[in-house]
């Protein structure tokens, strides 16, 4: 999967370049539904387009050799040329999806004569079925009109996605995504999140003063002025999300938050004289929260021996930061999924029903918290889950629905741009 660093590599040829130009050109001359017409034309009806250059560029590219590898990749290009414009906008958000929804609608071949335009609409069929396509489908669920972006429990988790801005570098970005296009996900990614931290702290402040008003601490009203409501942003319940905020926030341990337990670990380890030894730690750091009813059963054991067992052959060596990322990384591995080729997470699912979401979260927090350069690869973990349910009913599977959610609050809370730490004075 791309990360934000990556770039275009594919070499461009001079019919891409054509094709990626004119669009160019017309997205900043014309409006959105000028431009949807035209992409109808072109790739959809794939005959009497306006510009002939253009359309025999399109069909030179439809017909060349490697044309079944490149072509829906060139199509994703030519989709992102408008689309990463129009999402700076928010009234043209709306244009993203009619743009997405054209290519449900393609037309059969033999409705043209050429033969390049025959294989256009062959090709246009195809990217239906694409990584590129299901990228496109899901980033306009995260940009397009604010009346579809709020999601429920009870809906196909894939249309969630815009909820989790964690997810949007895993779900969003195919593997030939342009730099430019990065830089959109980016964006977007950190206007979702900053719009989700500030609607936290707003019901978190609403919450304390309605308590206080109900328990007389201070006037129900300011300024002749109710209380004015403020909605819960998350799908947990408010008793859910207070449950969790007061986790990832508060003492954990005495005295002692996540954070507190992530620093005094490290600061310990430096004097830890073998690998080994510092599994032996890293196991009693990890277990030192878990429920006691859940460590007598096998989960202990299971996790002990895993860890045990993990790069044998560095036990004798002191540790370093590259075993302490490779140990954090295979652990996200064993405690969540491996990869999407083997997405069993029955220990995932064990922790869930045994410990609950909120905890279960907490220990994958504590390797996170441990080692700031795995938490990418624990939010592909999350997306890995994503994908593999991402046709499913919320209502089937309420427990994604509860760690995603637990997993957007804790992660916001210590990793997040906005500074939350003052929740800890008013939980």
């Amino acid at each position: 999967m791309p990360t934000l660093t990556d770039c275009y590599l594919r070499q461009t040829s001079s019919e891409e370049q054509k094709l990626y130009d004119h669009l160019l050109y017309c997205v900043q001359e014309e409006t959105p539904v000028e431009l949807i017409e035209r992409f109808r034309q072109l790739f959809i009806e794939a005959k009497g387009y306006s510009d002939p250059e253009v359309r025999l560029a399109l069909e030179t590219l439809a017909r060349s050799k490697d044309a079944e590898e490149n072509f829906k990749l060139i199509l994703n290009r030519c989709c992102h040329i408008p689309i990463n414009r129009w999402q700076m906008k928010p009234k043209l958000h709306a244009a993203i999806p009619e743009l997405v929804g054209l290519f449900e609608n393609t037309l059969p071949p033999g409705g043209v004569h050429s033969r390049g335009g025959r294989r256009v609409r062959q090709l246009v069929q195809h990217f239906k079925d694409s990584e590129q396509y299901l990228t496109l489908q899901r980033l306009t669920r995260v940009v397009g009109p604010e009346i579809t972006r709020q999601g429920s429990k009870s809906e196909a988790i894939g249309n969630l996605i815009n909820r989790y801005p964690y997810l949007y570098e895993h779900c969003l970005l195919s593997d030939d995504c342009s730099y430019e296009h990065q830089q959109t996900v980016r964006q977007i990614k950190d206007r979702v999140q900053r719009r989700f931290e500030l609607d936290l702290n707003k019901f978190v402040t609403y919450q304390v003063r309605l308590a206080g008003s109900k328990k007389g601490k201070f006037p129900e009203s300011q300024s002749g002025r109710s209380i004015k409501p403020v909605s819960n942003p998350t799908l947990l319940s408010d008793r859910e999300l207070g449950v969790a905020l007061k986790h990832f926030v508060g003492k954990v341990d005495g005295d002692s938050t996540y954070q507190d337990l992530a620093h005094n670990f490290l600061a310990k380890s430096i004097q830890t004289p073998s690998y080994r030894d510092f599994k032996d730690e890293l196991y009693e750091y990890l277990i030192s929260s878990l429920d006691a009813n859940y460590r007598k059963l096998q989960f202990n054991e299971k996790l002990y021996n895993y860890i045990k067992n993990t790069l044998p052959r560095y036990d004798y060596q002191k540790p370093n930061e590259f075993l302490l990322l490779r140990t954090s990384s295979k652990l996200l591995n064993f405690l969540v999924v491996e990869s999407p080729h083997r997405p069993d997470h029955y220990i995932f699912v064990d922790m869930i029903t045994n410990m609950g979401p909120t905890s279960t979260i907490a220990m994958l927090l504590k390797i996170t918290l441990l080692c700031h350069q795995v938490k990418p690869h624990l939010e592909r973990r999350f997306s890995i889950l994503f994908n593999h349910y991402e046709s499913a009913n919320g209502d089937g599977v309420p427990w994604l629905i509860q760690s995603l959610e637990n997993a957007h609050i804790a992660l916001s809370i210590h990793f997040g741009s906005a500074d939350l730490s003052h929740l800890r004075q008013i939980l």
